[in-house]
């Protein structure tokens, strides 16, 4: 799969690698969590989701893809990660580079150039390497130590706090097999949580083959999730249909397993107020009367109504507490669910609210309909 996929916004990251690969689609700018006025010490390898400096053996890694760098090249990113969030003027990158050694701008441009390349990085609008005109550069990446990969010994204990009782919602499947060499993928989504808990929405797609484990790693993070905090969560799941499908059919799903759980009757009175068109699409949950009310209210509503509705229900409803929506299966969507992941991932307001989905590459490629609108 060509890297240019899935580009349905101006800023977005995608690993090729199809073996349980990540894809983040996020406008917002994750910002550095390192910085200050000195050099961080560096570890033997250093995490910038989603990819991984591996220092002792010189090689840049994008989960479990290496990404091919020229020495110089390299060093000049080994120089950023060592000092993020910080100005780096050209003739401290010469000095750190090139020691003792004359060479032009042109040439620091062009590893620069393959840097970006590499990082899949934008120049007006970037996530890793910014530039400040006239004086240099700086990578705004978030910076932290690679999780090193599980020894055996780590993966038995992982998988026995996995069982323990207080993680009785993780679903371990044997075709899956344990977690093991998925602590980045895993770390790399509570990153993107912690984020949430400040405002900035999320889309997430965590993608692979089947049988490689995307719902085992999902269903392992939200897990770990629960004991962060108190979190609206909410299942979705995409079955293969030979028609156009039910609009929404994941996301009313999830909805309606939130409407059960406890605090269910406010949030079904809260659909009333804020998204009736969604409501009433599940009328099991309301009284004759209601319903009678809320068909009235929305007879000739459309279908936009629908989708801006819904799209503005789950913002306001992270307000009181953060919003995860997991959907599976997203090869299998319908046209209106997706046209609902592209409007909550391109609005720019502040919302608390955490979009998770499942998917197989190759399914995707197999020329579905409503499959295309992930991939254009």
């Amino acid at each position: 799969m060509s890297p240019d996929v899935l580009q349905t916004q101006e800023d977005s990251t995608w690993n090729a690698d199809r073996k349980g690969s990540i894809f983040v689609q996020s406008p917002f700018n994750f910002g550095s969590i390192a910085g200050g006025e000195h050099a961080v010490p560096l570890e033997r390898s250093v995490f910038f989701p989603p990819f991984r400096l591996d220092l002792a053996n010189e090689q840049l890694w994008r989960l479990a893809q290496p990404i091919p760098l020229r020495p110089k090249t390299f060093a000049v990113l080994r120089c950023f990660v060592a000092h993020p969030g910080q100005l780096l003027t050209k003739k401290v990158l010469f000095e750190a580079v090139w020691p003792e050694t004359v060479v032009s701008d042109v040439v620091l441009k062009v590893c620069i150039r393959e840097l970006r390349h590499a990082l899949e990085d934008n120049a007006r609008q970037p996530r890793f390497i910014e530039t400040v005109h006239g004086r240099g550069y700086r990578f705004i990446g978030s910076v932290t130590a690679a999780p090193q990969p599980a020894t055996l010994q780590d993966a038995a204990k992982r998988m026995a706090k996995l069982q323990s009782p207080e993680f009785v919602d993780v679903r371990l499947d044997a075709a899956h097999g344990p977690i093991v060499g998925r602590e980045v993928d895993i770390a790399y989504l509570h990153q993107c949580l912690d984020k949430v808990w400040s405002g900035a929405r999320q889309v997430v797609f965590v993608t692979g083959e089947a049988g490689l484990g995307k719902t085992t790693v999902v269903e392992a993070f939200v897990a770990e999730a629960r004991r962060q905090g108190e979190l609206w969560i909410g299942h979705g799941q995409c079955i293969e249909h030979y028609g156009a499908g039910e609009a929404y059919m994941p996301v009313l799903e999830a909805l309606e397993q939130l409407c059960h759980a406890s605090g269910g009757q406010d949030l079904v009175a809260f659909l009333a107020r804020q998204a009736p068109t969604c409501l009433v699409q599940m009328p099991w949950l309301l009284s004759a009367t209601d319903l009678d009310r809320l068909q009235r209210l929305t007879l000739g509503a459309t279908r936009e109504r629908m989708l801006r509705e819904m799209a503005r229900a789950l913002e306001v409803l992270s307000a009181e507490r953060p919003v995860v929506l997991v959907l599976e299966d997203l090869h299998w969507s319908d046209y209106a669910t997706l046209d609902l992941l592209a409007v909550l991932a391109r609005r720019h307001e502040s919302a608390r609210l955490l979009v998770l989905g499942t998917y197989r590459p190759e399914e995707v490629l197999g020329g579905f309909a409503p499959k295309v609108r992930l991939e254009k």
